[in-house]
């Protein structure tokens, strides 16, 4: 059996993250299509860089820029367009919601919905590294703040998994951001949005550390999507109707 071939079969199997130990994981995602397409689009940025470089000094800046951008653009997408309860209003906005978070709420262990998708992920690294890469350093800046982007959101999507993952870290870091991630997903939504850091949650009033004094949401798992919202915007319900009819699709 090719590799081609044992990817494909690798992937034409469901994934629960709950069920696998690191090294599985590790093995699923070195590949899983996206992570190889993401990490060839910074590859491509940085062969870039080396046919219009910038100078070291504005490189850098261009690359420490995407670093720190990062978590706040990450933290704006989850708050308030992964969360929000607007996009399941709009017919052709519904399934990109269903796809890139409601599908992850609802099973949060799955592997084939944890991951974004490349339609989405891409585009939006781009606008959020390549104009503030060109203003500090031109195409060369440009180029090295996108590949900065792409390789942190393999980076973010690898803690992610670990998150995931049905062992407990020793690593005092690894288990802090897992616990919290946990709470997101398992008792309260509306806050803990990072994912590798949560300086914006703390900033802005959304991190919590302990559940005892916080109630459970009651749309920890729907996000809000519920019977009700439903009858009057189908259109979620009616493709995760006709997904389970024909088996959960790859991500």
């Amino acid at each position: 059996m090719n590799s081609a071939t044992a990817r494909t079969g690798f992937w034409s199997q469901s994934h629960h993250l709950d069920r696998m130990t690191l090294r599985e994981l590790a093995v699923a995602y070195l590949q899983y299509p996206a992570i190889i397409l993401y990490l060839g689009l910074a590859a491509a940025g940085a062969g870039l860089w080396f046919v219009f470089p910038a100078t070291i000094g504005r490189s850098l800046l261009a690359i420490a820029t995407a670093v720190l951008l990062f978590p706040v653009v990450w933290y704006g997408l989850h708050r308030w367009v992964l969360h929000s309860r607007w996009m399941w209003k709009v017919s052709f906005l519904a399934a990109t919601w269903k796809r890139i978070h409601y599908d992850h709420h609802q099973d949060p262990n799955h592997l084939e919905v944890l991951f974004g998708s490349p339609a989405n992920v891409i585009p939006t690294v781009m606008v959020a590294t390549i104009p503030v890469g060109y203003a500090i350093g031109g195409v060369g800046g440009a180029a090295a703040a996108f590949a900065t982007g792409m390789v942190q959101t393999c980076v973010n999507e690898f803690f992610h998994c670990i998150q995931h993952l049905s062992y407990k870290p020793k690593n005092r870091w690894l288990a802090h951001i897992k616990t919290r991630h946990m709470e997101h997903h398992f008792h309260d939504e509306t806050g803990n949005f990072g994912i590798t850091n949560y300086w914006w949650d703390h900033l802005l009033g959304t991190y919590y550390a302990r559940v005892a004094g916080r109630p459970k949401s009651p749309t920890v798992f729907n996000l809000g999507y519920t019977d009700e919202v439903a009858r009057d915007h189908p259109r979620v319900r009616e493709l995760s109707a006709a997904t389970t009819a024909r088996g959960r699709p790859r991500g």
